[in-house]
Formats: structure tokens, sequence, C-alpha cells
């Protein structure tokens, strides 16, 4: 038997810090309601600047406006065989179209607290979310210009 060559799925996620809270999305997984930065996986003939600011579009409604790069994270989902490597981005809002239809299985766009995130890390769809926002918090701030 050949055995398929292994790669991880890639993502990408937004953060945005607006008055004290982080723009996250509340939805429906396999495990229950979670909260998770608006992300997504990149799409064929997507940059990944590009894919970002159409996840966040498609999972809040609000136009993001990458600045920055915040880091590239490697997680492994427990008890599977799926590995994501995800691309966190910070940036600004820059539009919001409430009228807009959320991605399936998106319940809404939410600003919490850093400390909410702390204080509830059962709430979150992976370790990432709160690892992404730790490290935003702590400056982490890679120029784009990196990403070729």
């Amino acid at each position: 038997m050949i055995e398929r060559a292994w790669k991880p799925n890639v993502t990408v996620a937004a953060l945005v810090l607006r008055d004290g809270r982080f723009l996250l999305v509340e939805e429906e997984t396999e495990d229950g309601v979670r909260l998770n930065q608006p992300a997504g996986h990149l799409e064929r003939g997507e940059t990944l600047q590009e894919a970002v600011i159409r996840e966040c579009r498609e999972e809040s409604g609000y136009d993001f406006c990458p600045q920055y790069l915040v880091g590239v994270y490697l997680r492994p989902r427990p008890a599977g065989k799926v590995t994501y490597l995800r691309f966190a981005f910070a940036g600004e809002i820059v539009g919001y179209d409430p009228a807009r239809p959320l991605d399936k299985g998106i319940i809404a766009a939410r600003w919490i607290t850093p400390e909410a995130l702390r204080a509830a890390p059962e709430k979150l769809r992976s370790s990432m979310v709160q690892d992404c926002a730790l490290d935003y918090l702590a400056g982490r701030r890679v120029p784009l210009t990196l990403l070729r």
C-alpha cells in the first residue's frame, strides 16, 4: 500500500483588539459552541493576506486590514490525524456590513476581553486562540514584507 504524503492544513486567523476587546466568533463545532478568532483555510490561488481578509469578512461581517504577522502556530488536533499550520495576523477593522450573512456554523461575532479569554479556556476552539491573543498582547509583530 502506498502511503499518502502528510501535509498540514494551512489556516489564517485575524487578531483585532478594539476598546480592550478581541474580535472573536462564536461557532458551532463538533465539540459544541466555541469561540475562535475569525479564521479559516487558505484556498488555492490566494495569498495568506487575501485569505485572512476573506475569512474575517465571511465569519464576522467585518472588513479586516492585516498590518502584521503575529505568529505561525503548528498544532495537531487531539485524537485526530489533522495538523493545523496557522498564520495569525494583527490588523484593524476598516468596515462592517451588519446585513452580511455569516458562514454556516457561525452564530455571531463577539467582542471579548483578554481576561475573559484567560478565564474560560474550555470555551475556546483550540489552545491557539489564547496563544495568538497572548502573543499579540506581548507585542509580537513581524512586518508583512516577511511573506512572499
